[in-house]
């Protein structure tokens, strides 16, 4: 989760960027709404990482439901409890809250665990097991 000042081909490209280096898996499809900030220059940035570029189709939000479900979470449990006093401390906010719904709360959608839970079961069944729990972990560090 990152917060720009706005929304740009610019600042989509820098949070794919920080996504990739975070996740300890390769990144095969993103799905994106039709806002501008996801338009060609997002799409041949993608092209470069060998990632395909996925858009829904206009006024269908139940095409991206779990992003819609999550966004409206993050509504709900974070924007409009979190005063915006400037961005550097609503970026802190946003890492405590991060921390706290990947790694501290359980989600019934994954049978009880946390998505850091979830994943780490994922990744000990993945044949290069111990390398991506090193990485998940210095996500954990990092967030």
């Amino acid at each position: 989760m990152r917060i720009y000042d706005h929304n740009s081909v610019k600042s989509s490209t820098d949070f794919v960027n920080q996504v990739k280096q975070a996740l300890p898996f390769a990144i095969q499809q993103i799905q994106t709404d039709n806002g501008s900030e996801f338009s060609e220059g997002f799409s041949w940035h993608l092209e470069d990482l060998g990632i395909e570029h996925r858009h829904t189709k206009v006024r269908h939000p139940e095409d991206n439901g779990k992003v819609e479900r999550n966004h409206r979470t993050d509504g709900e449990e974070f924007y409009s409890i979190n005063r915006l006093v400037s961005i550097q401390h609503y970026m802190k906010l946003l890492k405590s809250w991060e921390k706290e719904y990947n790694y501290d709360r359980p989600h019934m959608s994954l049978g009880g665990k946390t998505p850091g839970q979830y994943l780490e079961e994922k990744l000990a069944n993945h044949t290069s097991a111990q390398a991506l729990k090193t990485a998940l972990k210095s996500v954990q560090e990092v967030g």
